[in-house]
């Protein structure tokens, strides 16, 4: 039964279950079985089926954001720069037009908002949606109210400029942040979601890729091209850079903003790898499930010879269902301590660039996928991803190698 439900969320909002896990689908199925008062899943799933409420209370019990403001500080860096050259180049004669998808509980539009205002645009001067499949937590955004998990890092002088400081540690978001931001319900696989909007010229959508299957990922980055203006920038998530090169688009070159543009007609544009999907929750997400490795340069102990195949198989279920849950420093300590009791392995290097990218530590990132990479030159994923980092640092020459490898188990390190 529980697979029928996984159909049914593949099909509403194009979930990938192994991309959070089967645990957290049944735990979310059990939570609404409990609000209910249903004991028998065999009745909750007619439950379900005639209810299209209950489908959407299911779908917000299944995504469990995971954001705070300025996530990927040197996106938003980048974007104050980028808005004011597309400002310049449209000589006033309408707003920008940005839109964040998914919006989550809002912390990424409404820092894009601040973004701009401290950029010296006035609000008439720009317009920004925000999207998002789930109504409670754009319910949470409107409310414009946040405790502290909500702000991370040192770089917290703009809670002083927009937010009030409330009782019990919480923060309201000045009024004139929350006006600049439209929330709407809206679902990327809707065909008729953009009917009548004209395009935009930047589109944030981070970590949702992930969560779909191939075939799925292709068609939103489809549709997210169709919906970006000529010489607009698109915004992705670490872990999707990789899917963006392969699909039309080009790096613009500054490092770690993972921005993208649509390439130029004339640049080949060659099949993508089956890309990995990393995760951390099904609106936000940052870190990928684990790929199974193709077969490793031999190193004496190799992974398969020192634990058994489902020990190792665990391990990387319990990675990854930690990362899902937000909960990386654990998913990296449990990596590590696989890498101290098993030795070298492929597909612990490359979690662990997974896992750096997902906390925005690009050169370390790099670092373990090219051990990954050594350890096991052909492991597609790991070099896709360097690949990816590479191009948007600007080495064309060396993604483009790496790409080749990826895509042809023939080419050798050094073509």
């Amino acid at each position: 039964m529980i697979e029928h439900i996984e159909r049914l969320l593949k099909s509403r909002i194009g979930l990938e279950a192994e991309s959070v896990g089967r645990t957290v689908i049944e735990r979310a199925v059990r939570q609404r079985m409990s609000a209910l008062g249903q004991q028998n899943l065999e009745g909750y799933w007619t439950t379900l089926g005639g209810s299209t409420r209950e489908q959407q209370a299911l779908v917000e019990a299944v995504v469990v954001p995971e954001t705070w403001f300025f996530r990927y500080p040197e996106s938003f860096n980048a974007l104050a720069s980028l808005a004011q050259e597309r400002h310049a180049q449209l000589h006033g004669g309408r707003p920008l037009r940005l839109i964040s998808l998914p919006s989550s509980s809002g912390e990424e539009p409404y820092s894009i908002a601040m973004t701009l205002l401290d950029a010296g645009f006035s609000a008439e001067q720009f317009q920004i949606d925000a999207l998002d499949v789930s109504d409670k937590v754009l319910e949470q955004a409107r409310k414009g109210l946040y405790g502290r998990n909500s702000f991370r890092g040192d770089a917290l002088a703009f809670r002083d400029r927009f937010f009030h400081e409330q009782d019990a540690g919480s923060f309201l978001l000045d009024e004139r942040v929350r006006t600049c931001v439209r929330l709407r319900t809206g679902n990327l696989l809707d065909p008729s979601l953009f009917a009548g909007e004209p395009s935009y010229d930047f589109i944030f959508c981070r970590n949702l890729l992930i969560y779909f299957d191939r075939p799925t990922q292709v068609r939103v980055l489809e549709l997210l091209k169709r919906q970006l203006q000529e010489g607009g920038t698109l915004f992705i998530g670490p872990a999707e850079a990789s899917l963006a090169s392969q699909n039309g688009l080009q790096a613009l070159g500054r490092q770690q903003t993972f921005a993208f543009r649509l390439a130029p007609a004339q640049t080949p544009i060659s099949a993508a790898p089956r890309a990995p999907a990393p995760r951390t929750r099904p609106a936000v997400a940052t870190v990928p499930r684990p790929v199974p490795p193709s077969r490793p340069r031999p190193l004496g102990r190799t992974l398969s010879a020192a634990v058994p195949a489902t020990v190792v198989t665990d391990t990387w279920a319990d990675v990854a269902s930690l990362a899902n849950a937000g909960r990386t420093d654990e998913a990296r300590q449990r990596t590590e301590q696989h890498l101290q009791q098993n030795g070298p392995s492929a597909t612990a290097y490359y979690w662990l660039g997974l896992l750096c990218d997902a906390a925005g530590q690009g050169d370390q990132a790099c670092a373990y996928y090219r051990k990954a990479i050594y350890l096991e030159p052909q492991h597609r994923e790991a070099l896709t991803h360097l690949a990816a980092h590479l191009e948007a640092q600007g080495d064309q020459s060396g993604a483009q190698r790496l790409y080749r490898r990826a895509q042809n188990p023939e080419v050798g390190e050094g073509d």
